[in-house]
């Protein structure tokens, strides 16, 4: 009777202590959580950091607006950057658009140069890489006339208009771009055609400031092949809303936003010399779709869900902070439709695991990272979140 009770009072001590002895694990994902910073703000997409030291933090509105905030939530008043003048008036219609603005990328020398990278869908039916300056007299205050356009790309169809944008360890911008989009999957095969930059990852060289115009980086994989565009670092992508690097490593990360069955994530290690097709649209995930060759150069995703698991992805990063260190090296992952978030994680034999690492109800846009590497998820709702210990 005495171990009897014994047991009972272990049970018992279970079930009311269960959430601690659940949190011993430290990658149990009940052991983190997602915390509300700061204020609301109108569909967010993106947050960045300019990488000088001060601790702000830089979110991207659709609508075109760009805000500073710290930290601790605090938010200037008045936004570093307001564009929404050049953008579509899709932007500002109400519902759902995937136009706007959608990306910002601080040049690696920011601190000294000033020089930062805007990503927006013009008022005539263009995607529109633009380079912009901070205020001379002001530093949380951009110069609105500063603005250079160094790209305009055309496109074909109201969605897949923009994607990531990154500056990689060799110094070069990284652009995602969609395949133009349409309903019946790329119907005109843009992602497939070297000669277009729509559905690709675009390499530039924007080093040179008193330029108005980009340089091709001479290793460009495609630079010597007749009839293709030299911007070109990948192809075969439908619509790579974001992409990242990691902070230690330099591998990239792309997420790839499905169509009618599946979701996935593409990974290429550092010192990759690119020219590598992702299969869109011949693939979608690992489901094939044409019987078209493809060929050599096709790199399967190692991360796929179908759409019972979600609909739209959106990639992370690969957590590089300090606070959480049984986190260290866990690449992040979401979906925008039902606020999943996965992680994955390669072994010493290049096997991917990846697992669910906890629903956030949150309608997940984007995910950010500070200068120390903390991980931040973006809710369309209006909201930026933090990681950290529950």
């Amino acid at each position: 009777m005495r171990k009897f009770l014994s047991l009972l009072l272990v049970c018992a001590l279970w079930l009311a202590h269960g959430d601690v002895i659940h949190a011993q694990d430290p990658r149990d994902p009940y052991a983190y959580r997602f915390v509300p910073i700061g204020s609301k703000f109108d569909n967010p997409l993106y947050l960045t950091h300019a990488g000088d030291g001060s601790g702000r933090l830089f979110v991207v509105e659709q609508a075109g607006q760009i805000w500073i905030m710290y930290e601790d939530g605090r938010t200037l008043d008045q936004p570093f950057l307001d564009i929404n003048a050049l953008l579509t008036d899709d932007t500002f219609r109400g519902g759902y658009t995937e136009r706007g603005l959608l990306s910002l990328a601080f040049h690696p020398q920011y601190a000294q140069n000033g020089a930062f990278f805007v990503y927006y869908f013009d008022r005539d039916g263009h995607t529109v890489l633009a380079r912009y300056r901070v205020s001379a007299d002001d530093p949380n205050r951009a110069d609105p006339n500063s603005g250079v356009i160094l790209l305009r790309i055309p496109q074909p169809f109201a969605d897949h208009n923009g994607g990531g944008m990154q500056f990689g360890p060799d110094g070069y911008l990284y652009l995602g771009v969609g395949d133009g989009g349409g309903t019946q999957g790329d119907p005109e095969g843009n992602a497939q055609n070297l000669s277009l930059l729509l559905g690709k990852i675009l390499r530039l060289d924007v080093n040179d400031l008193s330029a108005d115009r980009y340089a091709i980086p001479p290793d460009n994989p495609f630079v010597n092949t007749p009839n293709a565009r030299a911007e070109i670092w990948a192809y075969g992508l439908r619509n790579p809303w974001r992409i990242s690097f990691d902070r230690e490593t330099g591998d990239l990360y792309i997420a790839d936003v499905g169509w009618a069955g599946a979701e996935e994530v593409n990974f290429v290690p550092r010192g990759s010399h690119g020219g590598m097709n992702f299969g869109w649209n011949i693939m979608e995930g690992n489901n094939r779709l044409s019987d078209k060759p493809l060929g050599a150069d096709y790199v399967p995703p190692f991360a796929v869900y179908d759409h019972t698991q979600g609909c739209s992805v959106t990639g992370g990063y690969v957590y590089r902070g300090g606070q959480l260190q049984a986190l260290r090296g866990l690449y992040f992952y979401g979906d925008y439709c039902n606020g999943n978030v996965w992680i994955a994680e390669r072994d010493r034999n290049g096997t991917w695991q990846t697992r669910l690492f906890r629903n956030t109800r949150r309608q997940i846009s984007s995910f950010g990272e500070d200068q120390r590497g903390e991980l931040y998820l973006i809710d369309y709702k209006g909201y930026v979140l933090r990681l950290q210990r529950a």
